[in-house]
């Protein structure tokens, strides 16, 4: 079979065009951590003092299977999500857990301010037991 001058022409060009042409780029995103502005999703309550929640009860939208026992999880969610819970459940992978919904304020200024001294406090332990920064004895 003879390949014809033009398709090789356009053949070349098109390769020529995807070697200039820039590259896409790649996928850039932002990551948010918890006790950062703008975190939503799963929360550890620990020894923090007992969240406000949204709802008293927490809400199940997929029945967990008879003999499964599982343990409520506390979600920090977007205004209006809880609300809609059934719709936004699947983006948290918690359509089949207990959820309780706790208040973006008892986030923001009890949760958020203990997290970061709780991380703080871990920071120094390892500092003081010689895991720092080139700040160790040779």
């Amino acid at each position: 079979m003879q390949i014809k001058p033009t398709v090789l022409a356009l053949v070349a060009a098109a390769s020529t065009a995807f070697a200039i042409a820039p590259a896409p780029a790649a996928d850039v995103g932002v990551s948010v951590s918890v006790g950062q502005p703008g975190f939503y999703g799963r929360i550890d309550v620990g020894n923090i003092p007992q969240p406000q929640l949204i709802y008293p009860q927490p809400v199940v939208i997929q029945p967990v299977p008879v003999g499964v026992v599982r343990e409520p999880i506390y979600l920090h969610v977007p205004p209006g999500h809880e609300k809609s819970w059934r719709k936004h459940c699947a983006e948290y992978n918690a359509c089949n857990h207990p959820v309780y919904f706790v208040h973006d304020e008892w986030y923001k200024k009890t949760y958020v301010p203990r997290y970061r001294e709780e991380d703080r406090d871990h920071e120094h332990e390892g500092h003081a037991k010689g895991h720092g920064k080139g700040h160790g004895d040779d």
